[in-house]
């Protein structure tokens, strides 16, 4: 691909892009939630399995499960895109739902682990994975009193990063983006006593190698490595969609990782263990992860 230009990126295509997604996110805006759930769903089931990106999820899933049947590696596919194509829909939305009302919206398990953390007097850490519609999780801790710092990847176009922020306005706490700018403000948080979210299901080619359904996969040490700098709790959390624009949120009790004197190998230890519970959620739901990561390397095989 020839090389485009700062200038005509800053000046053209960035406000071309930021335009046409600000008209996608104001359409499914004004639509009601369920609505612009499965039209957002319908959408993308159509188109995903067709463009080339598939191919992608294709292989993660013949890698990972060998004697599938082509047809269920299909059916996961078109699924992954029905619910990714939901997740979009609903960004817009997010300041619309209240995880505790009661609405049926959102079935919530093990909110007391939320309240242990909030109540505690010390940093934690929460960590999902993409299963589901993971946006809503922050709004379960932020809506039981615990505001949430969450690490996410910051968008190159600053127009658009600055509509993804105003989507996720109706989470309390700071947003700090990866990468090395974001490592000193996500420490000076975590020693303030802040609470982090982190997705660890994405690849992170300066990470270290730890098992991923029995495949080397490079994996983001940072959560391991502050949980056992600062012996604090950790929370797996995820939420799953239970049918259309209905969720189910779940968070396990807190764990402390256990120190053996050799940190490197406790590292590891502790992201194994994360992984694990990471693969058995997407066992539990492989329609609903994001298979399109490039999880693996050289593909897994």
């Amino acid at each position: 691909m020839a090389h485009v230009p700062d200038p005509v990126k800053r000046y053209v295509l960035h406000p071309v892009q930021a335009a046409g997604t600000f008209a996608v996110y104001m359409f499914f805006r004004m639509l009601p939630l369920d609505w612009a759930s499965g039209l957002g769903g319908f959408l993308a089931r159509q188109i995903g399995p067709r463009v080339r990106l598939s191919e992608r999820a294709r292989r993660n899933l013949r890698n990972t499960f060998p004697d599938m049947p082509k047809a269920e590696m299909e059916r996961i596919i078109a699924g992954m895109w029905d619910n990714l194509g939901r997740v979009a829909a609903e960004f817009p939305h997010l300041s619309e739902i209240d995880v505790y009302s009661g609405d049926g919206r959102v079935v919530v398990e093990g909110g007391e682990y939320v309240d242990h953390l909030r109540d505690d007097g010390e940093a934690g850490i929460f960590y999902s994975a993409h299963i589901g519609n993971w946006e809503i999780l922050a709004l379960g801790a932020t809506q039981r009193g615990l505001p949430l710092d969450r690490v996410y990847r910051e968008a190159n176009n600053r127009l658009v990063e600055w509509l993804y922020r105003n989507g996720r306005a109706a989470v309390e706490g700071a947003l700090i983006p990866k990468g090395p700018q974001g490592v000193r403000q996500l420490i000076n948080a975590f020693r303030s006593g802040s609470h982090l979210a982190m997705l660890v299901d994405q690849k992170m080619n300066d990470g270290i190698a730890v098992p991923f359904f029995g495949r080397p996969a490079m994996t983001a040490p940072a959560l391991a490595e502050l949980a056992l700098r600062h012996n604090c709790p950790v929370v797996a959390a995820r939420v799953t969609r239970i049918k259309g624009a209905k969720f189910k949120m779940t968070a396990l009790p807190p764990i402390r990782f256990e120190k053996t004197g050799d940190h490197q190998a406790d590292v590891l230890a502790a992201m194994t263990l994360i992984n694990e519970q990471v693969e058995q959620w997407v066992r539990d739901t492989p329609e609903q992860w994001l298979w399109l990561h490039n999880r693996w390397p050289n593909g897994g095989e």
